[in-house]
């Protein structure tokens, strides 16, 4: 027996029969169907149902500032506390421009006389805007860098320099950090953070102190701040196609599957699995020519992109190749049979290469994998339905 075959058949959703034998292939591909269907229920949650490839976000929580270098002062006690919100815009999965507003207290001891052991309290309100990029998106996970500028305000309390108590202050600042998002939900991530910031000058702390400029020196003052909140994701465009490749899984519309079933399947039977057993035993003894369909792939009208329920057929046929390495497939695009025949055999011909890149993202061999364009010459309905048209608009592969 070809156990592991009749497996590989059942669980991973591959091709269906051989068009020769077309009673048999109506009859088998509905069992082969809901069986997939069942064993994917458990892991159909794609990464694109939590990333888009651009994306508004809102940002708060809770901050713990500390002065780093300062004059003539150290830190003081554990009085430092603050709060911060923020609006995001992403760009797509890796890039986004972030708005941030936050509020500070600080406090230093002088070590200089006449001030010795007095302590210093500050109140600062920033501003910035940041660029901030994700180095994993698809992961729950995912480290990024920080890197912006803002403004400063401050206003010391008991500063050492007289002219310098109780007065406003504004002032440029260089930020630069990392952090870490944690997928708490669909919507929602847990926020970790820590940022360095380089003032323009040296006040923040009470005291006057030669300026050599934004990034900072001996006499610039500078301080740093950890951040924890929360971040919700209020708005998003198209799920991200980037992370369905990166996980090869989508999240898969089963009633679409039983419709596809229903179309495809005209009467009712039993599963015959030794005939199952039959067709691999026959292809995996010679190098047949075998002519097979693959039921579920299918295209919206004048696209080539690739729909969420393909994700795991292909995902599954990927697996199947890359398991027999001999096996070369042609990759037939068709066409509803709307339109000219001229800019069908095109359209055909895109949606046979998005199937191929997908598989060669997947690890399969771009030489293993030609394709081609049918445009509308082989309809399986001639019904002009949206429903006939929409499943005439289907990936077929030729094994050889």
């Amino acid at each position: 027996m070809f156990n592991p075959y009749i497996k590989t058949f059942r669980a991973n959703l591959l091709f269906n029969n051989i068009y020769s034998e077309g009673r048999h292939m109506k009859k088998i591909t509905k069992y082969i169907m809901i069986l997939s269907s069942l064993l994917l229920i458990g892991n159909s949650l794609a990464q694109s149902r939590y990333v888009a490839e651009d994306a508004w976000a809102l940002g708060f929580g809770f901050t713990y500032p500390r002065y780093i270098s300062i004059n003539d002062a150290v830190v003081q006690g554990s009085n430092f506390y603050g709060g911060h919100i923020s609006i995001q815009r992403n760009f797509s999965e890796h890039i986004g421009i972030r708005l941030k507003g936050a509020y500070n207290h600080v406090e230093a001891t002088y070590q200089i006389a006449p001030k010795i052991g007095e302590v210093v309290k500050n109140n600062m309100i920033t501003a910035s805007m940041d660029l901030l990029y994700y180095f994993v998106p698809c992961e729950p996970w995912s480290p990024y860098m920080v890197f912006g500028s803002g403004i400063n305000f401050h206003k010391p309390e008991n500063a050492y320099v007289a002219s310098l108590d109780q007065e406003s202050n504004i002032v440029a600042q260089f930020n630069l950090g990392a952090g870490m998002t944690i997928r708490i939900s669909e919507d929602w991530r847990i926020k970790l953070e820590a940022s360095y910031h380089s003032m323009w000058n040296s006040k923040i702390d009470g005291r006057y102190g030669p300026s050599t400029g934004l990034f900072g020196g001996q006499a610039n003052d500078t301080w740093a701040n950890g951040d924890v909140g929360l971040v919700y994701y209020f708005s998003k465009g198209e799920p991200s196609k980037m992370c369905e490749l990166y996980t090869g899984i989508a999240e898969v519309d089963y009633g679409k599957i039983e419709d596809i079933v229903r179309r495809y399947q005209t009467e009712p039977t039993e599963v015959d699995y030794n005939r199952i057993e039959d067709i691999v035993k026959r292809y995996s003894k010679k190098p047949e020519v075998e002519k097979w369909t693959l039921v579920g792939i299918n295209f919206d009208f004048n696209k080539a992109t690739l729909r969420p329920e393909s994700y795991p057929i292909l995902s599954n046929a990927a697996e199947i190749l890359l398991a027999h390495k001999d096996v070369n497939v042609e990759i037939v695009g068709h066409t509803d049979q709307i339109g000219s025949d001229k800019a069908n055999d095109k359209l055909s011909l895109e949606r046979a290469d998005a199937v191929k890149k997908y598989l060669v993202a997947k690890g399969v061999d771009a030489s293993r994998l030609t394709t081609k364009g049918m445009g509308k010459r082989e309809l399986l309905f001639k019904e002009k339905d949206p429903v006939s048209r929409f499943y005439n608009r289907r990936i077929e592969f030729i094994v050889k």
